[in-house]
């Protein structure tokens, strides 16, 4: 018996949801319906979410790059270094030399390397056409063993926007 009482409750509970949801909504206006007054975003002409006008959202921007910014072209004098053989916990610098090669000034937005023992330090100052700059980068292989290969990643106003260089090793232990 009571199980039948059960069932009988989430029946009404059930009706009354659908009631509510499709018959009420859509025959009521939206003042004296404040359930359909929800706002939902600029594009949707009535701010009003009903199956009729299903909320519509859009995604933010990921894309960090300034692009009112000018490009320019910029060219290194070697996209990749091999340090050979290092031993762990030693601490080795490249510096990567670069020149604008374009018409208009270079804004490195950031350099990130592929890990933690990665580490570039790049100029914050605009990097005027024909100048050269340098981006200097100090790979501590800590514990690391064998053969690694590193990433730094180039952010600029430049096209493709990330410049990829390489570094490599092969660390040996003590």
């Amino acid at each position: 018996m009571k199980e039948n009482i059960k069932i009988a409750l989430l029946g009404i509970i059930a009706l009354t949801l659908v009631i509510d949801t499709f018959i009420l909504d859509e025959s009521s206006s939206d003042l004296e319906n404040p359930k359909s007054n929800i706002v939902a975003n600029p594009t949707n002409q009535n701010n009003i979410i009903t199956p009729n006008n299903p909320i519509t959202i859009e995604p933010p921007k990921m894309d960090n790059h300034n692009h009112d910014k000018p490009s320019t072209t910029v060219k290194f004098a070697e996209m990749s270094h091999n340090f050979g053989e290092i031993m762990q916990d030693s601490k080795n610098t490249y510096v990567f030399k670069f020149t604008n090669t374009g018409k208009e000034p270079l804004i490195i937005e950031n350099a990130t390397g592929s890990c933690g023992c990665t580490v570039p330090t790049y100029p914050k100052h605009p990097i005027a056409p024909g100048e050269t700059g340098d981006i200097e980068v100090v790979y501590s292989p800590g514990k690391q063993q064998g053969e690694q290969n590193k990433t730094v990643s180039i952010t600029a106003n430049t096209e493709p926007h990330i410049t990829t260089l390489n570094i490599s090793a092969v660390v040996k232990t003590p």
